[in-house]
């Protein structure tokens, strides 16, 4: 039995072609999109509601607004587990990178990876752990040491050999804001990210990424219908160029306006008080199916496969491994 954990990548394009593989998530929200008998139009569309924001915020020296062409790949990471002699791998996340192509020069940009974020771990915490330690107790009740393993997971990789190999920058995940908060509109505003919202208090996913090592700040783009949640290493509005961050807010705004449009595709953007709610009906859909209770019921079922063939099996190890006392409790 040893300490060491390793980890691996693999990478798909994530083009009108793209089909999710066996062995694909089936909760990654971009396999959702590419299933069905109207699969390929679905990622022909999401595809070139992605172009068209990216030109729309990527406007200085973009006349026509067609200079840039975003390129994404879904980036898969194994983890590989040595117990009792044996190396072990489990499916652990998956991202998407994001490159954007400059028409204009022939240069292909890294943009930053991180949009997208699945978990089969996270899944385990919010729809198996969360639910059953609520049961028990009979109220809303957040385990204490609830997502430490799955942080100690994510940190590890960020720091790993096969990360630093593969990218040159810390992620950026960009999600929805959360619908059980109030957000307050600030005078800071940056040329691209867009003016910088304000909540009383974090919420449980905010702490939650708070345990993978990332920070949070919420900014609305120009343009958008309400503020986006970036998660972060370092210096945000800093660490990268202003077309990195154009690549991460077209690709993750225009998902958010397909997973939620009651809040990024509404007809009314928000205010300088906003309190996001998926029970308003003045929003517009967009053409692209997504089944959102599937999604739902998908996380369940995955985040049960990883307690069923990682975190049962594997749990000392990994407690160990991850320095948690007591051992992980399932």
């Amino acid at each position: 039995m040893t300490n060491e954990l390793t980890f691996r990548i693999s990478t798909t394009p994530f083009d009108e072609d793209y089909s999710p593989s066996a062995d694909s998530r089936a909760t990654t929200n971009f396999a959702n999109l590419a299933r069905g008998e109207d699969r390929q139009q679905n990622l022909r569309n999401v595809l070139t509601m992605i172009d068209r924001r990216c030109n729309d915020l990527a406007r200085w020296d973009n006349p026509n607004g067609d200079r840039y062409t975003v390129e994404l790949e879904i980036v898969s990471v194994d983890a590989a587990l040595t117990a009792d002699g044996e190396q072990r791998h489990f499916p652990l996340l998956e991202v998407l990178d994001v490159h954007i192509r400059d028409s204009h020069t022939g240069v292909r940009h890294h943009g930053i990876v991180g949009n997208n974020f699945s978990s089969y771990v996270r899944d385990f915490d919010f729809s198996v752990r969360l639910p059953a330690a609520t049961a028990d107790a009979g109220a809303f009740t957040v385990p204490d040491d609830f997502g430490a393993l799955h942080g100690a997971l994510f940190q590890a990789f960020l720091d790993s050999d096969a990360y630093r190999e593969r990218f040159e920058a810390p992620p950026v995940i960009c999600i929805s804001v959360s619908t059980s908060k109030t957000y307050r509109r600030t005078d800071n505003t940056h040329p691209v990210l867009g003016v910088e919202y304000l909540q009383s208090e974090y919420s449980l996913t905010d702490e939650y990424f708070a345990r993978m090592g990332l920070r949070v700040r919420y900014f609305m783009p120009a343009g958008s219908a309400a503020p986006l949640a970036f998660y972060f290493r370092g210096d945000l509005a800093n660490d990268y160029t202003n077309l990195q961050l154009v690549g991460t807010i077209s690709t993750m705004e225009s998902f958010q306006k397909i997973y939620r449009p009651e809040i990024y595709n509404a007809n009314a953007a928000a205010g300088s008080v906003y309190r996001p709610s998926l029970e308003h009906g003045d929003f517009s859909r967009t053409q692209v199916d997504y089944d959102r209770v599937e999604r739902a019921q998908l996380a369940i079922t995955q985040g049960t496969y990883a307690a069923e063939h990682f975190l049962t099996p594997y749990g000392d190890v990994l407690a160990r491994w991850a320095g948690l006392e007591p051992a992980l409790a399932l």
